[in-house]
């Protein structure tokens, strides 16, 4: 099955935390945050104006990026936990994270 956001939407993937501290301590399910980081699979077409035309969105899929403590909503598809929400709930793109996620 394929997902296509309507509008101004955004299908984004859930970025895990790190298990460990940068001092090595390993940090319990119980305290961890939901992580606010994710990678954009899909957009929609933008959003329209008064006058009726498409705005194209600024992300695309495959950007890494910031949003919200409690952006969109969660949903199922495919076996995967994934969020949808809109353009306005992305704090901001992580430039280069792509680039150094595959030299790693």
């Amino acid at each position: 099955m394929t997902f296509r956001p309507l509008h101004d939407r955004v299908l984004l993937r859930r970025i895990e935390a790190e298990e460990k501290t940068a001092g090595g301590i390993i940090i319990p399910d119980a305290a961890k945050e939901k992580p606010q980081e994710g990678e954009v699979i899909a957009v929609g077409p933008g959003a329209r104006d008064e006058s009726g035309k498409v705005a194209a969105l600024d992300v695309k899929a495959g950007d890494r990026v910031l949003f919200g403590k409690w952006p969109g909503t969660e949903m199922r598809i495919d076996g995967q936990d994934l969020l949808i929400m809109t353009e306005s709930d992305i704090r901001g793109v992580i430039e280069g994270a792509a680039a150094s996620q595959k030299a790693a």
